[in-house]
């Protein structure tokens, strides 16, 4: 069986991608409709605003299915952001998401970025997984209410070797 494709995002995809966040949150962690209006929002910006040399969506699909999807963004200069990563229930377990995180890490690499953050909530606890196994670590972590939700949101980061070097910097 051939394995998923990932793809670059197109505006075609937003509607989508709105749906399935807005849908899978409420259903999975009780999100009431604020997140979809959110969702919706990050999307708009991107749309109207990225540099495509330093920012990218990518879209995983199979037989004409979309599946999941990670945005690459830029925070600052030296630092991008990862956004809107999300399976659908039924592609995950089959190392999608990992393909998915490692495509977007490469592409934040080759745009010649130094490091990477992203939020998250402590109850996404394979993603947590994913992130550590991958390099990151949570830089942050603290109470908050947020989409009629009592949550634990997270900060996590990695920071990349500059050439030459094998494993990340520290920053103090």
């Amino acid at each position: 069986m051939d394995q998923p494709a990932i793809r670059p995002f197109t505006p075609a995809d937003a509607e989508w991608i709105v749906r399935l966040h807005a849908e899978l949150y409420a259903e999975e962690a009780g999100f009431d409709e604020s997140f979809g209006a959110t969702v919706e929002g990050i999307l708009a910006d991107f749309l109207d605003h990225h540099d495509p040399g330093t920012e990218r969506g990518f879209v995983a699909e199979e037989a004409g299915t979309e599946l999941g999807t990670i945005f690459c963004v830029r925070e600052d200069e030296r630092t991008a952001r990862l956004r809107l990563f999300l399976l659908d229930p039924a592609a995950r377990g089959r190392g999608l998401g990992r393909r998915l995180l490692q495509t977007c890490l490469d592409f934040a690499r080759d745009a010649g970025y130094r490091a990477m953050v992203l939020s998250t909530h402590e109850s996404h606890e394979a993603a947590c997984a994913l992130y550590a196994a991958n390099g990151f670590r949570c830089v942050r972590s603290f109470a908050v209410r947020h989409y009629g939700v009592d949550l634990v949101e997270q900060h996590w980061q990695i920071d990349f070797a500059p050439e030459g070097e094998s494993g990340g910097t520290e920053n103090p």
